[in-house]
């Protein structure tokens, strides 16, 4: 067998692991499979070009954080230009590069402007996840960020009309961008072989991490030298060309796939023969709502998300009120909690996929061994950094940790929708987004509310809220999470 070690894993799981609960072969195992190469091969294509995907979304979901600081007014008794800190030397900004509007929007606005993504966003969970099992994923994704594309390029002229226009342009993006997950996880369904799920989906999803990494920082850049609408422009631009590589390139499948070779194509289907259910008529809604393993994703989602949200949207803003950064250091230093999340969300990946196929950990320990230090570890690093006061490298470094130790949930709860029921992955995993989309929305209005004056100790107040929540979803997820496939998302395979 070309893959012994693998075919070593998956006897040793009906023997000694959590009780599969379908039937294999006679053998303990799901048949030989044979290994198809990573290298140039259709499912790594996919995984780097719904990267590039990922990368696009979530560069339009976090450029308005670094553009806010720039589109406010100043001198404005609303948005004074101060902060807690000593403020750091603003070097001289070019002359042209004062042209774009600015606004008199105060704190509460603030909040409810980045926070309305995530009204449109949480719409489209459920929906998403159910369109692209019955229809297919590639369209849905494609169609999905490019709606946010057309609707970032559009966000100067709603500014330009009010904050109520730019708060619907918001909620038009998170409407599109709301798809994305959900149909990702129903092509991985199809897509990833079981012993490669953490590397293609921490690949696929790292994405999002690269494109807050570039996103913060360049828009820090492009406000510096020109303006904030070139923001949205260049972003935008970059979302089209990847609309138009992902129309040419992609396929729902491995077997609609017009240049995948035979080998991967029948490893692929072969490997995935007695996990997926035949048929996508019959949804097991009921199952679904009451399996206990699910609620422990859900539990954990919104747990994670409310800290990584929070972050996500208010860091720039804490750069610049709190710690004194200037608009050119504000980006790149808002990004480096993020590339640390990115660098460990791929390293993870191949490290859990080794624990399972080589070292032969089961999935539940590794699941839920990850999920336990990407969101113990953020949570203990976050209220640290409220304590750091005025030491800028400090609280830099305890943020950039805090992030940076996220990344190994990625491997953890993240995917264990596609361990539980692979079949119905998107579908679980749009009602387990929709759960973590409510941080966002809530979040930044809650923590906005929270710091009316701007002081550390209200800040503090923000990274204890966000620390409890995280360390409360970690505890329920190690108690009730799971890592072999359900009865009820195999329960056709029985009927036959």
């Amino acid at each position: 067998d070309p893959c012994p070690q693998r075919m070593l894993w998956q006897k040793s799981r009906q023997e000694n692991d959590e009780p599969r609960h379908f039937d294999l072969n006679s053998s303990g195992y799901a048949g030989k499979v044979g290994c198809a190469p990573a290298l140039c091969s259709s499912r790594y294509s996919l995984a780097i070009l719904s990267c590039y995907g990922f990368f696009v979304a979530y560069a339009l979901r976090v450029n308005l954080s670094v553009a806010m600081v720039d589109m406010l007014n100043s001198s404005s008794s609303n948005n004074v230009n101060s902060s807690v800190c000593l403020r750091h030397n603003n070097p001289p900004r070019p002359r042209h590069n004062h042209t774009a509007s600015v606004y008199d929007w105060d704190s509460e606005t603030q909040g409810w402007i980045l926070g309305s993504f995530f009204y449109g966003y949480i719409i489209t969970q459920i929906p998403g996840g159910y369109m692209a099992r019955k229809y297919g994923a590639k369209w849905l994704l494609g169609f999905g960020i490019l709606g946010t594309v057309i609707f970032t390029l559009l966000t100067p002229v709603a500014a330009d009309l009010g904050a109520g226009y730019l708060i619907a342009v918001r909620v038009l993006e998170g409407i599109g961008e709301g798809v994305t997950f959900p149909a990702m996880h129903a092509m991985w369904a199809s897509w990833a072989p079981p012993m490669e799920r953490s590397r293609l989906l921490t690949i696929s999803y790292a994405g999002a991490q690269l494109g807050t990494v570039v996103a913060l920082p360049l828009s820090g850049q492009i406000c510096f030298y020109l303006d904030w609408t070139y923001v949205f422009y260049i972003f935008g631009a970059v979302g089209i060309l990847w609309f138009i590589l992902w129309s040419l390139l992609v396929s729902n499948s491995p077997t609609s796939h017009r240049r995948i070779s035979e080998v991967e194509r029948t490893y692929i289907t072969a490997s995935l023969k007695n996990e997926l259910s035949p048929t996508t008529d019959h949804i097991p809604w009921t199952s679904i709502l009451t399996s206990v393993p699910l609620w422990a994703i859900v539990v954990a989602h919104f747990s994670y998300n409310w800290t990584f949200y929070t972050l996500l949207t208010l860091l720039p803003t804490y750069m610049n009120d709190i710690l004194g950064f200037s608009i050119k250091q504000n980006g790149m230093l808002s990004a480096l909690p993020y590339l640390g999340c990115w660098l460990l969300s791929m390293g993870g990946g191949q490290l859990a996929d080794y624990l399972r196929e080589t070292c032969l950990f089961s999935t539940v320990a590794v699941r839920k061994a990850f999920s336990i230090i990407g969101m113990m570890g953020p949570a203990v690093f976050l209220v640290a950094a409220g304590y750091t006061d005025c030491n800028y490298t400090l609280a830099v470094i305890f943020l950039t940790i805090s992030s940076s130790l996220g990344g190994f949930s990625a491997s953890g709860f993240n995917i264990n929708h596609l361990d539980i029921a692979p079949s119905y992955a998107g579908i679980l995993l749009g009602i387990t987004n929709s759960f973590a989309t409510i941080p966002g929305m809530v979040g930044p209005v809650i923590a906005r509310s929270l710091t009316k004056s701007n002081t550390i100790v209200e800040w503090r107040t923000v990274f204890f809220i966000s620390a409890g929540i995280n360390l409360f979803g970690a505890a329920f997820y190690t108690l009730f999470g799971k890592g072999t496939v359900q009865p009820w998302a195999v329960q056709s395979l029985h009927i036959q």
